[in-house]
């Protein structure tokens, strides 16, 4: 599911500093490396004259940068458009991202819109912006090949400006063809940034100040698998991380989703003894059943998720585990949504990021008979028992953290009860904290006293 986040370009000049200044706002869906680009974006225009401004302000220009993992992420995308068209009907406004790869005509069809440009070209949007001023009313389509040729960072972002944790793009596109997923065809084939960019951008993080850094890609542990290391044999995720480790800074390192085929022995005693990664994993689970995942082209099967997990749990008992998990995929049975909800409970998911099925256009799971496609009704109806269940999982691992003592790192952002501030630890569980003790961006040790919602209260510990 899409989600919206809105960013600032590090040192952006104050809102009405010049009646002759461009601002400009973007509006970001989806997943961290859209939020990793859509940042860069923003800096580049930034570097360019333009005063970078929240996406709900008053701007000359709009860029919508958008997913397309679901129906309702296109919904959102245009809905995204609309909004901003209505807060200034003079603004140009550009789409840009997965929906506009895949839908490129849909975007230039939705009224208001000036500019449609594809992943291949997403990094480039403030130079193609000249073509804007040279068109005549209707919409430009700027969409490539993304198997040809894809947008990858060509320089350090300085910062994250308003946030406390830094996303760092490592790698790009999937190889992979899910039989429910476009995204592969939307982002391109599998590409890695090179490690030295990568170490460049994760010391430039931490020497600005920023404690936590998030890893991330389009199918993270593919990292380095188009990368050479001559005859050491290939460079892997692992190989990346064991270096950012060795980095000077004080900061502590996450991983964005990562696939359970891609979990290792390496990987898990990298993450057993090097303090500095986080001790909770975001897996791309999607189903608990062994025949649906053959079905959706997954590159596991239930049994092997079980052992990883185990394999895991042996060696990080204290690990927080969340999930992708996708539920009323085409033929899924009763029994087999079963499956899915024992492996929430079993393997203790306490943050399971569920989704009902949703149809994509052009994949093969859409072309399944409508006979043996799960109703909506029950889709939801499944989500909602998934949700439950993850929900009592995180009830009692929060409970069963009381007592004990933890480190957070305090965060921006509002508190539901006053006096508080929240934090988060590492293995991700938020924790709110004394007002009076905590500061906004550093590190807090905490005594964890009680349980709010899905929450831990805490006290300053010493």
């Amino acid at each position: 599911m899409s989600s919206s986040t809105r960013c600032r370009a590090p040192n952006d000049r104050p809102s009405g500093s010049s009646a002759a200044e461009r601002r400009v706002g973007i509006t970001t869906l989806g997943c961290k490396v859209n939020a990793f680009e859509s940042h860069l974006i923003a800096q580049k225009l930034s570097a360019s004259d333009w005063t970078v401004v929240d996406d709900r302000e008053i701007a000359d220009l709009y860029i919508i940068n958008t997913c397309t993992v679901t129906q309702e992420a296109d919904r959102q995308a245009r809905q995204a458009v609309r909004r901003a068209a209505r807060r200034n009907p003079r603004a140009q406004i550009v789409v840009t991202g997965c929906y506009a790869q895949m839908s490129a005509q849909a975007c230039a069809d939705i009224p208001g819109v000036d500019l449609v440009i594809g992943n291949d070209r997403k990094l480039d949007i403030d130079i193609l912006l000249a073509s804007l001023s040279q068109q005549s009313g209707t919409p430009r389509i700027m969409v490539g090949d993304v198997d040809q040729h894809v947008s990858l960072p060509d320089r350090l972002l300085t910062g994250y400006s308003g946030q406390t944790r830094a996303f760092v793009q490592v790698q790009q596109g999937c190889n992979q063809a899910c039989t429910f997923c476009i995204i592969h065809r939307a982002r391109g084939a599998s590409r890695s940034l090179p490690p030295t960019m990568v170490k460049q951008q994760v010391e430039g993080f931490a020497n600005v100040g920023y404690r936590e850094v998030v890893i991330c890609g389009v199918d993270l542990g593919a990292y380095g698998q188009d990368l050479s290391s001559g005859a050491a044999g290939s460079y892997c995720l692992a190989d990346l991380l064991a270096e950012l480790c060795d980095l000077t800074g004080d900061f502590r390192i996450r991983l964005s989703s990562i696939d359970p085929a891609h979990i290792d022995a390496r990987l898990i005693a990298l993450i057993k003894h090097q303090p500095r990664l986080c001790p909770h994993l975001h897996l791309s689970l999607q189903s608990g059943n062994s025949l649906i995942l053959k079905r959706m082209k997954r590159r596991y099967s239930a049994e092997q998720v079980y052992a990883t997990v185990a394999d895991l749990r042996h060696h990080l008992p204290e690990l927080v585990l969340s999930a992708d998990i996708m539920a009323g995929f085409p033929t899924e049975t009763e029994a087999q949504f079963e499956d899915t909800l024992t492996m929430v409970k079993r393997l203790e998911i306490a943050f399971p990021h569920v989704f009902p099925y949703s149809s994509r256009p052009g994949t093969p799971a859409a072309r399944i008979p409508q006979v043996k496609q799960v109703p909506q009704t029950e889709r939801k109806a499944r989500a909602k028992s998934l949700r439950q269940a993850g929900a009592q999982v995180r009830s009692k691992l929060l409970h069963a953290r009381l007592g004990s003592t933890g480190r957070i790192l305090v965060e921006s952002g509002s508190c539901p009860l006053p006096g508080l501030q929240k934090g988060r630890a590492a293995d991700y569980l938020e924790v709110w904290v004394p007002v009076s003790g905590a500061q906004i961006g550093q590190w807090v040790d905490v005594v964890y006293r009680s349980v709010h919602g899905d929450a831990l209260i805490a006290g300053v510990a010493g």
